[in-house]
């Protein structure tokens, strides 16, 4: 799978653009502010959500735009050539609602059916803190990964989150009405359920593939584990039976959560703890360079996984991914990108530091807004 035409309309800094990268990989190197990230931003958007930046439409349209933005892209796969189109209106819109997809010039139902077509992972310097930061980045992280394997994972975790916020409102006021408690924590544990059965089978997936990471290897093998519930009762059990007891904890929890003004209990306070596997330490004690060679690994395993299930690699995205890494480390990345069959986007400040991509990827120079390509000698 690649994309081999990029074209952007408002977005960003950029009034418009029409690029055109073939099936290879693609390196994209300016100074700082250049305009790089907004280029792999609009690619996050050929998947579902609001792109590894996770702004609001509003906010990625170009200052001064009154008619939103738009990216197309072209996609290149085992399904032929593929369209999709995917704009915002202006205004300051914001949330999924307000977000039009278009696949080959079809209006799609939601953006979750960019998932039938497209895969995207990336790799940015915000996640760089992902192990010492708090609980809720390294879920939305493992969320972000269930997703790219199960297309379903968005919307049960918007029906979750949906319900959640309806019973947090019920409980505030002073005679709630218990049939429609009951109802809505039904309807949250049926749905937590799936999520965490979701969560924990994408972490066994995963933990089989970076298990078989060579002890040698620059990215060492992680090792992965969820805390929180219902994940932990979820393996070994019937869905069922784990649901009537989240419903049960819910409800017994009542005066607690009111008292607490939120719910204390299900997904959304579950944690993800990982551990450097050869030094057998948790990743939050490691060195700022173990910790991004860890992080490495884990998405170099989720995109083998994703090429596994849905039969066609993931575009990667990997964003000013020198950084913390020594020449030795970024050669031995771009082999594994190469041996995966993923075409990979990639940025930094000096194309010199891609020297080892010469004759395996497109060069191009950023600066201003505009986007011009460059040879890798």
């Amino acid at each position: 799978m690649s994309v081999t035409r990029l074209k952007l309309n408002d977005f960003r800094n950029y009034r418009g653009l029409d690029l055109h990268f073939g099936p290879a990989s693609v390196v994209l190197a300016g100074e700082n502010g250049a305009g790089k990230t907004n280029l792999l931003e609009a690619l996050s958007l050929l998947a579902p959500g609001r792109g590894l930046r996770r702004a609001a439409y509003g906010e990625v349209a170009r200052a001064g735009s009154s008619a939103g933005f738009a990216v197309h892209g072209w996609l290149a796969g085992p399904y032929g050539e593929t369209e999709i189109g995917t704009a915002a209106g202006g205004g300051g819109e914001a949330g999924e609602g307000a977000r039009r997809v278009r696949i080959d010039g079809t209006n799609a139902r939601s953006a979750d059916a960019l998932l039938e077509w497209v895969r995207v992972i990336w790799l940015t310097p915000a996640l760089d803190g992902l192990f010492t930061g708090p609980a809720g980045d390294r879920r939305r992280f493992l969320d972000r990964l269930v997703l790219t394997i199960d297309p379903d994972h968005g919307r049960r975790a918007l029906d979750y989150e949906r319900a959640m916020r309806g019973r947090n409102r019920l409980l505030a006021e002073e005679r709630a009405d218990a049939a429609w408690l009951d109802a809505i924590e039904r309807e949250m544990a049926e749905s937590g359920v799936a999520i965490a059965a979701a969560r924990v089978e994408a972490l066994h997936l995963l933990s089989a593939l970076t298990d078989m990471a060579d002890a040698d290897s620059p990215f060492p093998r992680a090792l992965l584990a969820l805390s929180g519930w219902p994940e932990d009762a979820t393996p070994g059990r019937p869905a069922g039976d784990v649901e009537e007891e989240f419903r049960l904890r819910l409800r017994d929890g009542r005066n607690r959560d009111r008292a607490a003004g939120r719910t204390l209990d299900g997904p959304h306070r579950t944690d993800v703890l990982v551990r450097h596997g050869p030094k057998d330490m948790a990743a939050e004690f490691c060195s700022t360079g173990e910790q991004k060679a860890l992080l490495i690994g884990i998405v170099l395993a989720h995109a083998r996984l994703v090429g596994s299930v849905a039969g066609f690699a993931p575009i990667l995205l990997l964003d000013e991914i020198g950084a913390h890494l020594d020449g030795q480390r970024r050669s031995a990345l771009f082999d594994i990108v190469e041996e995966l069959n993923v075409q990979a986007f990639t940025t930094g400040t000096e194309d010199s530091l891609f020297s080892s991509l010469a004759g395996r990827a497109r060069f191009f120079h950023v600066a201003n807004a505009t986007v011009s390509p460059i040879s890798a000698d």
